[in-house]
């Protein structure tokens, strides 16, 4: 009995101090200052020149609820937060439950969060959700209770929550998926459309109606049991019929909204922005977004690839400053939101040979070193490796460094990784500030480490700015609606690669397209040589699910890759688009005087024949070495000769 009444004590205790811990909480939130929520989320993005080009009234297009259907609101109510007019902020109740079913079932099978907290992080973006985060947001939802009314709450939310494909609030949402203002919406339209934002990728009934539909059920059935309808009416409307609008009014959509959401992908991670949004009623948000440039990448991907299932994922890179000038994570927004530029790892193929053969001119080789191009089985310990060329070509014979880079040769790339040692690429692409881990094996040369597409234009921006590193960003400055500064970007370089070497290397990788050097076999993107306007350093690499384009010059980096979000496998034929968006791209973005780069000091010419790598008196091709490693051309006296023969 006394153990029960010491038990009684301790818990009387602990719930007077959660209700004096409450009241505290509530008096503070009273006593702080009333905060906008029509505005809060008011973010205006400008570009390059400071031209705005994403405007703010994206997040302040706000419905009344008045003009809202009842019927969309018991069912938001109803399927998000049953008891939103009766809690302050937090459901108590509600939150034990979940606890108890995660715990029960050993994972998180229910969350808790109120339309108030939701609201908070839809005002207020969506930082990582650290526990000084959450702490945050519990006292702004408090806030959010004593300032004001529970419709004034609810107006808010549904004029801000994420309804897919590009659509914020009810409005946006009701236009593009019915063509319809949110008071015409029937009962059938309203709890589709509520079911859309649990996961609006993933629910959006244009490109997945059967889960769409699953989830609408789950909105009526939610509806049944709160009485809002009944069971037959639940039926009656599962099964109406539904025709879809789902076009934007907007233009250039793509263009505006894979950029738009990097951006907001890199204010996440600078982790400054958060106390200053609670004092402010909006950002101004300046790029380095050039909308021609973009227009220009848009532009080609959509002529090479008309109404294709294939993925793209492209990006554009002044690699003297780092500005991300253009950039598309997908081939249709609309469809899906996954920005696969900041967001996907994907194999790199080929395309990390640069590195690899950077790494070799660091360790004495030249243009002319050679190995033996043949079919080769690598003895590696207890295993064996057999990589294959394309289309099963070999050489049959010794080429030389520039030929194996020319014909993407797969052979001299395994025998120069292992002659290095297999750590020496992966020491060389992190020295290049490429954050992902090349994996120290013998596959690694031909690019099976899996690499996002920003982490990875850290090391090329390495080498098209002859050797010298500076990290890529979009964003250059944020202030207030005042004007008053809170970020701004401070450009830091650092010298990771030797000027030298980067300019052998990148007057290598111009040989990819060259005529002169169709062989036995041809280079790898002879096929756009006609489309390319100037002087670039290009590499093409593929795996059976990646293919990639990678080049540039002083001017710019154009990156494009292609395949699928399933990793199927993707044909030769594809192997193209990549080719040719990179090409038709960067030959038409404006280019500025002196293109290329100026011979350093220590870097001299010679005529070589391509494939031996032996220096040649004519029909040559000019090849670049540091001085005193040049091969030199041998005259031979044929008189002499004979002589000596005799």
């Amino acid at each position: 009995m006394k153990k029960i009444m010491i038990i009684l004590k301790i818990l009387t205790f602990m719930f007077l101090s959660f209700i004096i811990v409450l009241l505290g909480f509530y008096v503070y939130a009273y006593i702080t200052p009333k905060f906008e929520i029509n505005n809060s989320k008011s973010l205006v993005f400008y570009d390059k020149n400071n031209n705005e080009f994403f405007s703010g009234e994206e997040y302040n297009n706000f419905t009344n609820i008045e003009e809202i259907p009842q019927d969309l609101i018991n069912a938001i109510i109803s399927v998000e937060d049953k008891n939103f007019y009766k809690h302050q902020g937090f459901d108590f109740l509600r939150i034990l439950k979940a606890i108890f079913i995660n715990i029960k079932s050993k994972s998180i099978k229910q969350g808790a969060s109120t339309i108030s907290q939701q609201l908070i992080k839809n005002l207020y973006l969506d930082f990582d959700q650290t526990w000084e985060r959450k702490i945050e947001e519990a006292f702004l939802t408090f806030e959010l209770e004593v300032h004001y009314e529970k419709d004034e709450i609810l107006e808010a939310y549904l004029n801000t929550i994420d309804f897919g494909a590009g659509n914020y609030g009810i409005k946006e949402a009701a236009k593009y998926y019915f063509n319809k203002k949110p008071n015409e919406l029937t009962i059938e339209e309203s709890t589709l459309l509520v079911g859309i934002p649990k996961n609006p990728s993933y629910y959006n009934p244009i490109t997945n109606f059967e889960a769409s539909k699953k989830r609408q059920l789950t909105v009526l059935t939610s509806m049944v049991k709160n009485k809002y309808i009944t069971e037959e009416e639940k039926n009656n409307i599962y099964n109406k019929e539904l025709t879809f609008y789902a076009k934007h009014d907007k233009q250039e959509l793509s263009s505006i909204y894979y950029y738009k959401d990097a951006v907001i992908s890199e204010l996440n991670k600078l982790g400054i922005i958060s106390n200053s949004l609670i004092d402010v009623s909006g950002l101004k948000i300046y790029t380095n977004y050039d909308k021609e440039a973009q227009k220009i990448l848009e532009k080609n991907i959509e002529n090479e690839m008309p109404e294709s299932n294939l993925q793209v994922a492209s990006t554009i890179i002044e690699p003297k400053t780092g500005k991300i000038i253009a950039l598309i994570g997908g081939n249709d927004y609309s469809k899906s939101q996954f920005n696969r530029v900041t967001s996907s790892s994907r194999q790199v193929g080929s395309t990390i040979k640069p590195f690899l053969y950077y790494a070799a001119l660091e360790n004495g080789f030249t243009p002319s070193t050679t190995f033996l191009s043949e079919k080769t089985t690598f003895n590696l310990g207890d295993q064996t490796y057999s990589p294959k060329n394309a289309g099963n070509i070999y050489a049959n014979k010794d080429i030389s460094l520039l030929a194996a880079i020319a014909y993407s040769d797969n052979i001299y790339a395994l025998k120069t990784h292992l002659f290095l040692g297999e750590e020496a690429l992966s020491e060389i692409t992190k020295r290049g500030k490429i954050n992902t881990k090349v994996k120290e094996n013998a596959s690694s040369a031909l690019g099976t480490t899996e690499i996002n597409m920003l982490d990875y234009a850290n090391g090329f921006i390495a080498l098209a700015n002859e050797g010298i590193h500076t990290k890529p960003y979009l964003i250059t400055k944020i202030t207030d609606i005042n004007n008053n500064i809170i970020y701004e970007h401070k450009p830091m370089q650092e010298t990771v690669y030797n000027k030298k070497y980067t300019y052998i290397l990148n007057n290598m990788l111009t040989n990819t397209y060259n005529y002169q050097m169709i062989d036995y076999t041809s280079p790898t993107l002879i096929s756009v040589q006609g489309e390319l306007s100037d002087k670039y350093a290009v590499k093409s690499g593929s795996t059976s699910t990646d293919f990639w384009t990678i080049g540039y010059n002083k001017n710019y980096l154009v990156m494009v890759w292609n395949g699928y979000d399933n990793n199927k496998e993707v044909t030769s034929s594809q192997s193209r688009i990549a080719k040719k968006i990179w090409a038709k791209t960067i030959s038409k973005l404006p280019n500025k005087e002196n293109s290329w780069y100026d011979i350093p000091k220590g870097i001299t010419a010679s005529i070589i024949e391509p494939i031996s790598g032996k220096a040649a008196q004519d029909n040559g091709l000019v090849c670049y070495y540091e001085k005193g490693t040049e091969p030199t051309y041998e005259f031979i006296d044929i008189y002499d000769k004979i002589s000596k023969i005799n």
